[in-house]
């Protein structure tokens, strides 16, 4: 009887545990939310699902998606300082054609990286690196960083690599004298279908519009001169000053109008017409970055606007 008695007690035990245990799992069992939470503890949307605003633009602290290619690929702006002046740098705009506009970007990057004191409180840097990855993906098979070895040695893959993939060159798709027929010295180029017709366009013009940077320096290849910007007026004499203090640091000669042969739809002349001191800086050649001339140029444009 005594025996009977412990059976059933120790039955009735473990009977129990296997209820509580049964009870316990089931209360703990994955649901879809427990599985986004585990993924993204913070309960934030992660970058790639963050909701564009009415610009298009999605935006965290350090870096702005401005938005993508015809590719699909992302249009990234980095930013340094929080203040109200902005300088906007912008590389690649004619991709693996000027790629090294792109690793010029990606070393002020760099350099501010490591170096973010260098911005002065009231101003605010922003670099765009790549406006046209789809161009330098034809060269470089990135769309992003690269290195030099990573270049096609083709030159008419290099060539290939200005135009976007809808074999539009970008730098004659914006709102100054735009025409669909356009030139890139004596060779006839598309300046796409319509004004803005090029989401990497658009990209950028939303972007400017959205912030009114104070001045823009936007690098192009190749020779080794910076030029003022103007779009059927007078240059504005912020940018002629900006023209002149570039120059002088960086050692490049100043130009006050490009004459060598007719562009239509330039980037940095839209600038001028929206009344934006800009400047186009074209690189000595195809494949030196010349990170110590831009530093210094880019330097005094650091003081002069840290003083305004």
């Amino acid at each position: 009887m005594k025996n009977t008695i412990i059976l059933f007690v120790v039955l009735i035990i473990i009977a129990l545990g296997v209820f509580f245990f049964t009870k316990d799992s089931g209360d703990k069992a994955p649901t879809d939310s427990n599985v986004t939470d585990l993924k993204n503890p913070s309960g934030n949307l992660p970058d790639d699902t963050q909701t564009p605003n009415a610009e298009g633009i999605v935006k965290d602290e350090k870096q702005t998606v401005l938005g993508q290619s015809v590719g699909g690929n992302a249009i990234t702006a980095y930013h340094y300082g929080t203040g109200d002046t902005e300088l906007l740098f912008v590389g690649g705009i004619h991709g693996g054609y000027s790629w090294n506009t792109t690793l010029l970007a990606y070393e002020m990057v760099d350099y501010l990286e490591a170096n973010p004191t260098v911005v002065p409180a009231n101003i605010k840097v922003t670099v765009v690196p790549v406006m046209n990855p789809d161009g330098l993906e034809k060269v470089t098979g990135s769309t992003g960083r690269f290195e030099p070895e990573d270049v096609s040695p083709s030159n008419a893959v290099q060539v290939s690599g200005r135009f976007n993939a809808n074999n539009v060159d970008l730098s004659r798709n914006f709102d100054c004298e735009w025409q669909t027929n356009a030139l890139w010295q004596n060779k006839p180029v598309s300046g796409g279908a319509t004004v803005f017709s090029e989401p990497e366009s658009v990209a950028m013009k939303n972007y400017i519009e959205a912030s009114t940077p104070s001045a823009v320096v936007v690098w192009y290849s190749a020779e080794g001169k910076v030029y003022a910007s103007s779009c059927g007026a007078p240059v504005l004499t912020e940018t002629t000053v900006i023209t002149n203090l570039f120059a002088k640091a960086s050692g490049y000669p100043a130009g006050q109008n490009f004459t060598a042969y007719k562009i239509t739809g330039d980037f940095v002349d839209w600038l001028a017409k929206k009344e934006i001191p800009a400047i186009s800086v074209l690189l000595t050649n195809h494949q030196d970055v010349e990170w110590t001339k831009n530093k210094a140029g880019f330097e005094a444009l650091l003081a002069k606007y840290s003083t305004e």
